[in-house]
């Protein structure tokens, strides 16, 4: 079985879907691929943006090497992997590819499949309110079209947050994959009287940054916390920085726990942030464990981060649950069964 994985590889996790079915499925050999721009996340190959979405010759090439090399497909961000020659979507894809005799899957990452209109409807302090925002509208488009072609599909489909299966409820959780060992840290958190605490977005105005940051520096200011609000952090420097903190906090407008979050716990850190209730019941009904974050919501997290301060011990124990949870759940073997059906022909 020869998988090809692509072409999004957003927070490196094409290339951690395509490892772990080689880690963890018999026979299965893994190739990824992305636009050779953004952040510098691991994948096998990178085209450039131009080549990907004008060269004719290269989109040609790039069919004949997938149905000359590979037995199945996994389309990430519901983008073509033939570039735009077929579209800027990846229906044209389905049919040629699997009319070319190759086993086709479609896997969603997040904001490819978030409508914003029902976002709001959920989300309190959904960032999508604020209509103003030309990403709003541009959203609501690609995300209702890319929702009825992942509900339509009769093939496999698979999200990587537990949110999606509001818009996607036939879909297989398939988790984000995290290396365990790359994040862990030998330092308990809380010791020191300030703690440190860290807030790295890679999209500040989807993690709500524009609602935190006013509430951490005035606690700065305080002499409560030492607040550091991180901007544009290289994949390669995030361990040294979240491990450096006592607390991460991740988002507050989204309602789920994605891939940061779980670096943060694999790094033993307390993580504060936005679950949800429903998110946190899904995840109990399918690992039969407790997410370790604490809940925050803008108008609690002052009172949060008191409560932090005032019973470390407690907290710790949290925060020490977090790699362990993250090793079940996130290192790559949940992920592999998730994918197992679709790669050893079973149907969906």
């Amino acid at each position: 079985m020869r998988l090809f994985v692509g072409p999004a590889n957003f927070a490196g996790q094409g290339w951690g879907w395509a490892r772990a079915a080689e880690r963890h499925l018999d026979g299965v050999g893994a190739t990824t691929f992305s636009l050779g721009d953004g952040f510098a996340f691991p994948v096998d190959y990178t085209v450039p943006v131009r080549m990907y979405a004008l060269s004719r010759r290269w989109q040609k090439e790039q069919l004949r090497h997938l149905t000359a090399a590979y037995t199945h497909v996994l389309i990430e961000a519901e983008r073509p992997v033939l570039g735009t020659r077929y579209g800027t979507t990846c229906d044209g894809d389905l049919r040629v590819l699997r009319k070319a005799g190759l086993k086709v899957a479609l896997i969603a990452h997040g904001s490819d499949l978030r409508v914003p209109s029902r976002h709001v409807e959920m989300v309190e302090d959904s960032p999508f309110r604020d209509t103003s925002w030309e990403t709003v509208s541009i959203l609501e488009r690609t995300t209702t079209h890319n929702v009825e072609l992942l509900n339509a599909f009769d093939g496999h489909t698979f999200v990587s947050t537990l949110d999606l299966l509001d818009y996607a409820p036939r879909a297989v959780w398939c988790p984000g994959v995290v290396d365990v060992e790359l994040w862990a840290a030998d330092t308990v958190p809380l010791e020191r009287r300030v703690p440190v605490v860290v807030h790295a977005p890679s999209k500040g105005r989807f993690k709500g940054s524009e609602l935190i940051d006013p509430i951490m520096t005035e606690l700065d200011r305080r002499g409560i916390v030492e607040y550091r609000r991180i901007q544009r952090v290289e994949p390669h420097d995030t361990p040294a920085v979240y491990t450096a903190a006592d607390i991460v906090i991740d988002q507050f407008t989204m309602g789920l726990y994605g891939v940061a979050a779980c670096e943060a716990m694999a790094a033993g850190r307390v993580v504060v942030s936005f679950v949800g209730e429903s998110v946190r019941a899904r995840a109990r009904a399918m690992t039969r464990r407790d997410v370790p974050i604490i809940e925050a919501t803008p108008a609690t997290l002052v009172e949060v981060v008191e409560k932090i301060l005032d019973d470390r011990d407690a907290v710790r124990d949290v925060a020490a649950a977090g790699p362990s949870f993250v090793a079940e759940n996130h290192d790559g073997r949940r992920s592999a069964a998730a994918l197992a059906p679709f790669l050893t022909g079973a149907g969906p």
